[in-house]
């Protein structure tokens, strides 16, 4: 088996990933804008999100977004919408980075050890589709190991102007290469889906291939 390991992050305009779900998600350093993206979620994020989620066998989590995941779909498993997604996280394996000891009380719930970043990039020999959804701080780890095949970026059309960002000063330089068409919601916001592909290159825009 060859799984697959997607990242899903909500991003701002400016690169802001903090706290896109709701004002106590994640207030570090201050953060005044946690759930943003609320007010900009319509249907076509919705089902494209759900359509994602329907599919996975496995999910990742930062020690952060696992907590704030535990207290919410372990109590919302009926029904459609919230009740499929609660399901689903419900009966899939969970895996948490952690630098604490985790006592988990969700059902399937395992914590990685120290080298998290190889861990994820093993859970491809045991699950088909591998999930990581937000958890901005240790994403910094998969990207700059590249332990991940895709990453799907929803880019919403709203400048914060502070907070963690998906790419910060001091990220990992790289490439990366589009892996289908840009599917756009009715609020503006942006999918795009994006697959690692090796280091920066440079040039110069004034050569005469270039048609300058």
């Amino acid at each position: 088996m060859t799984g697959r390991i997607t990242i899903v992050l909500f991003t701002t305009l400016d690169g802001v990933a903090q706290a896109p779900g709701g004002p106590e998600e994640d207030p570090e350093g201050g953060f005044p804008y946690g759930g943003w993206q609320a007010p900009l979620f319509d249907s076509v994020v919705g089902e494209q999100i759900g359509a994602g989620i329907a599919d996975i066998d496995a999910l990742v989590l930062g020690r952060r977004t696992y907590d704030i995941f535990a207290s919410y779909w372990p109590n919302h498993t009926e029904g459609d919408g919230d009740g499929m997604i609660g399901r689903k996280f419900d009966e899939i394996p969970k895996y948490v980075a952690s630098r604490t000891t985790l006592d988990p009380q969700w059902r399937g719930t395992t914590q990685l050890g120290p080298d998290a970043a190889a861990e994820v990039a093993a859970l491809r020999e045991k699950h088909e589709s591998i999930q990581v959804i937000g958890s901005v701080d240790f994403v910094q780890t998969l990207l700059a190991a590249e332990a991940y095949d895709e990453l799907a970026l929803w880019v919403y059309p709203v400048v914060l102007g502070q907070g963690k960002k998906v790419f910060p000063d001091g990220a990992t330089p790289a490439n990366l290469k589009l892996l289908a068409p840009p599917v756009t919601g009715e609020s503006g916001a942006v999918l795009l889906r994006y697959a690692p592909n090796g280091k920066p290159t440079t040039g110069d825009m004034s050569e005469p291939d270039r048609g300058v």
